[in-house]
Formats: C-alpha cells, structure tokens, sequence
C-alpha cells in the first residue's frame, strides 16, 4: 500500500474541509479525485507530500512514512520519491527546460551526465517537447509549461505521481495525450492520483473514482456512470 488513510480530518487554514477521510492507494492504482472547486481537491493532495498537515486521523501513511509524526527534516526524501505536478507549474524561470530538469536530476543523486542527458530526452519526447528544451519558461505557453511540469514528475521513475488539475491548461487534443501518457505510466506499475474537472477524461481512461462533497470523501467508481456530471 503506498498511501493508506483511516479517519483522517484534512484543514485548510483552521477550517476542516474534509472529515474521516478514508482513502487508500495501491501500486499501478489510477486514481481520479473529483469535485467542486473548494470541495478539498486540491487540499487532499497538498497533505500527501506535506504541503498541509495532518493533524487528526487514525492514520496517514504515505510510502512507508507516518505523516502524523513525520519530521519537516525528513519531508524532501518523502518528496524524491513522488512526481509532483502543480497546477501554478513552479518551474524555475531564470533558466531553461533543459536546465530546469537537469537541476532535479543533479539534485536527486544522478551523477552521470550522459544518462542524465538520456533521460532529460526521454521525457521531454514522451510529453512531445523536445523541441523546446532550449526555450526559457517565459517562452512557453501555459499548456508548454504544463507538459514541462510533468515531464519533470516523471523524470525520477516516481513511485506515485500526484497531479492536481494536470490538464486545466491545455486544449483538448494535448489533454488526451497527457492523460494516456499518465495512463501509461500507470500501466507500468507506477500510481496515479489526479485531481480533475476534465470529466470526458474519466470514461476514455477508466480509473478509480473519488468524488469529494459537502466535506466527505468517497469512492463512487461503481456508481460513477449512474451520477450527472452536473452533480458531481
């Protein structure tokens, strides 16, 4: 199991926005979490990689770890082995997409420069921006800083990737990419838990649904194509 949560209530600024979460998530596992903006979403996900803490539930382990007693020192290991994405991308402007996922790499312990240089290419041809390696972040457009941000979750192999809103920024066509491209990824054992409002998304690429609503959440996978999406 890499993340298990039993009864856990999730703040935002002394304000409970969900309560007794009970969410658990399991190798190659595809996750979606929905619901309304200022539902929990984004929230849910901040307390996975300790952006937000946890300070009541039952238990909150994430990849081994009891975020319940996790130290802030031992917060950037947790991290190393998760992909991150976004939604305000948080690329590094004063370089470029090239140097921007050199520097992750140099700062997670890869030493060889060729297979860095191997696995800059890979990623960046997997979310079809090679051609812009050389191109400053002020350069992109906001779909290209989205695909550079996730090529950038995906450069370490991560065990889990967490994605919150990953499409919100670009057109349908590269949408669909990206969202196969995590699909696939997935599909080689690694987990994907993905915030999202881009519902036509849910039936091209089945996964597990999590629904969050009048501050609970709660999976609705079996009872998803029974919901309308105007109620979601």
């Amino acid at each position: 199991m890499l993340i298990e949560y039993k009864n856990v209530n999730v703040y935002q600024e002394d304000v409970c926005v969900l309560s007794n979460v009970n969410f658990h998530v399991d190798d190659g596992e595809f996750i979606y979490i929905i619901g309304k903006v200022g539902s929990g979403k984004s929230s849910l996900l901040k307390t996975i990689y300790c952006e937000l803490d946890i300070e009541e539930g039952e238990e909150a382990m994430a990849l081994g770890r009891d975020l319940l007693k996790l130290r802030r020192r031992e917060i950037p290991a947790l991290r190393r082995e998760m992909g991150i994405i976004f939604q305000d991308f948080q690329l590094l402007h004063d370089r470029t997409v090239w140097k921007n996922l050199q520097f992750v790499l140099k700062s997670t312990g890869w030493k060889d420069k060729t297979a860095r240089e191997e696995r800059i290419m890979e990623v960046l041809e997997a979310v079809g921006m090679a051609d812009k390696r050389d191109k400053m972040p002020h350069e992109l457009s906001g779909g290209e800083q989205q695909r550079i941000a996730i090529a950038r979750a995906i450069l370490n192999n991560p065990r889990i990737i967490i994605a919150d809103e990953p499409t919100g920024n670009l057109d349908p066509e590269t949408a669909t990419n990206i969202v196969g491209l995590l699909k696939s990824i997935s599909q080689r054992g690694a987990a994907v838990v993905m915030s999202t409002h881009n519902m036509p998304m849910l039936e091209e690429f089945p996964g597990i649904v999590y629904r969050c609503k009048d501050g609970h959440i709660n999976d609705i996978t079996k009872d998803f194509n029974h919901i309308s999406l105007i109620d979601y």
